[in-house]
C-alpha cells in the first residue's frame, strides 16, 4: 500500500490515482513496488532495482533506503532517475522521470519511529549491498541488534528517505491485438503538456 495524501490535482496525478485505485480493487499484489533506475557516472552504467514506495504527498514520491548504498551514491552524483510501476492486474504500466533528493531529517525520523522493531533492527544492522562471508553472520548481527533495541532506539544517520518529483509521466494501458494506449504528460515551463504515442 502507498499512503497517498494531498495528491496533486493536475491531470497526470488524477490518472495515476484512478489506476492505483483500479489496481487495488483488482487485487494487485505488491502494488507499492516501483523499479528505480539510476546512473553511475563513474562506471557509465545504468542500474535498476525495486523499492517500496511508501508515500505520495502532494507531488513528492517517497521511499526509504540506506544512504551508504550504491543507489544512494548514484543519486548524489546524478540526481535524475526513472521509475516504473507494472500492475498486471489491470494490464497497465506507469513510467516516470524525476529529480531525486533526500527527505528532511524530521520526516525520516518520523517514519523510522512508525516501523516495526524488526524492520528497524535490519536498517541498523545491514551494510546494504556490501560483500559478506556468510548469511549466518548477517542473521547473527541482526539478532544482536534486535536484542539491544528499545523504544528509545533512534534512526541511524545512514538510513532515511528519498523524495522524487516527476516531470514526466507515461501511462501505458494494454489492449487486445497490442492496440495499446500510451498517454504522456511532460512538464514544460511550469505546466504539463499532453500527447499520445503510437503503441
Amino acid at each position: 500500500m502507498i499512503q497517498i495524501s494531498k495528491i496533486g490535482l493536475q491531470e497526470p496525478y488524477k490518472i495515476f490515482n484512478r489506476l492505483y485505485l483500479a489496481a487495488q480493487t483488482a487485487g494487485q499484489k505488491s502494488i507499492e513496488a516501483v523499479s528505480i533506475s539510476s546512473f553511475d557516472p563513474a562506471k557509465c552504467e545504468v542500474e535498476s532495482r525495486y523499492v517500496n514506495l511508501k508515500y505520495i504527498i502532494g507531488n513528492e514520491w517517497i521511499f526509504f533506503s540506506n544512504y551508504l548504498s550504491p543507489k544512494a551514491m548514484q543519486f548524489e552524483s546524478h540526481d535524475q532517475i526513472s521509475a516504473l510501476f507494472h500492475w498486471g492486474a489491470i494490464n497497465s504500466q506507469i513510467r516516470l522521470k524525476a529529480k531525486i533528493n533526500k527527505t528532511s531529517v524530521e520526516f525520516s525520523d518520523h517514519h523510522f519511529q512508525s516501523r516495526t522493531k524488526e524492520k528497524n533492527a535490519l536498517a541498523i544492522s545491514s551494510n546494504q549491498s556490501q560483500s559478506i562471508d556468510s548469511f549466518d553472520s548477517v542473521k547473527e548481527n541482526f539478532h544482536t541488534i534486535l536484542a539491544s533495541m528499545d523504544s528509545e532506539s533512534k534512526r541511524p544517520e545512514y538510513w532515511g528517505g528519498f523524495s522524487f518529483t516527476p516531470y514526466y509521466f507515461e501511462f501505458w494501458e494494454g489492449h487486445e491485438n497490442r492496440l495499446n494506449q500510451r498517454h504522456v504528460f511532460s512538464m514544460e515551463e511550469g505546466s504539463w503538456s499532453e500527447s499520445l504515442l503510437q503503441p
